[in-house]
């Protein structure tokens, strides 16, 4: 069964592009190195949404880097992407490994020690926890979890654990150091005015803690 080997995991919305096409953005994401993408553009109808991952999951094959659908299973497997990311009202974990077999990956996103237990224990192959900071994009998610929550779900669980929410360049350093198997973030890329140099430094930084 394959294993997650990124420590950077690029999350898509198209609403933080700055009116940048997300294609050519994630293509300068690609080039600087980052070696896994999430699709997560939730308010596309299903054919839109299959022709944008069909574009991504070719970019991500040139480049040798794994592409994730956000919750479509269907489409994750139209693709051939290496996996999903599931969430609380997304298809069971269990149903989701019995489409994808044993060669995707299954990545959730969790909020809470008892929601990260039980997506291991379902069969995960890799968990995000968060959010850590404050971030607009998660305030729905509740209040920031903060770094001592984090660092209980990376002594409790034995999956890759990513830390997501308000991650950027000031605080990488502080979650490297509590074993996060990496970062996963949206903002610091997408909206960043140099997104292939903003990709390059925090995989710098990254690679550093």
């Amino acid at each position: 069964m394959p294993k997650p080997d990124f420590k950077l995991y690029l999350i898509t919305d198209r609403t933080q592009t700055k009116g940048r096409d997300l294609l050519w953005l994630l293509e300068q994401a690609l080039d600087a190195g980052a070696k896994a993408i999430q699709l997560r553009e939730k308010d596309l109808a299903g054919r839109d949404l299959f022709l944008l991952a069909e574009k991504a999951s070719k970019l991500c094959q040139n480049y040798g880097s794994s592409l994730f659908v956000n919750e479509r299973v269907d489409i994750a497997l139209a693709v051939n992407a290496a996996g999903v990311q599931l969430g609380k009202a997304s298809v069971p974990i269990a149903l989701a490994r019995q489409l994808f077999g044993a060669q995707k990956m299954i990545g959730v996103s969790t909020h809470s020690l008892d929601e990260a237990l039980e997506a291991q224990q379902q069969g995960a192959d890799f968990l995000l926890f968060g959010p850590v900071y404050f971030t607009p994009s998660k305030a729905t998610y509740g209040a920031p979890q903060g770094v001592n929550k984090l660092k209980e779900i990376v002594e409790k669980i034995s999956l890759p654990v990513y830390a997501i929410g308000g991650i950027n360049m000031e605080n990488i350093l502080d979650l490297r150091s509590i074993g996060v198997s990496g970062v996963a973030l949206i903002s610091a890329i997408m909206s960043s005015d140099a997104p292939k140099k903003a990709t390059s430094d925090l995989l710098q930084m990254i690679g550093s803690a």
